[in-house]
């Protein structure tokens, strides 16, 4: 709740369970979300991407938005 801005972190080695209710737990409280995921999550995480202010693939292009 204090958070300006929620950055969800979607990968092989992550729990997506937890990013995804972290997300959407983000947009409910209109926060601000930027989502990093794979080419190949595209299709999957089509709601969340929608939600999202932007959708990235890497963390070095987080760095570059903020």
């Amino acid at each position: 709740q204090k958070a300006d801005i929620v950055i969800a972190l979607f990968g092989e080695k992550y729990k997506q369970w937890n990013a995804a209710f972290d997300a959407g737990y983000a947009n409910a409280l209109d926060k601000k979300l930027i989502v990093i995921h794979p080419q190949e999550f595209i299709h999957a995480l089509k709601e969340i991407d929608a939600a999202a202010s932007a959708v990235v693939r890497s963390q070095s292009q987080v760095i570059d938005i903020l």
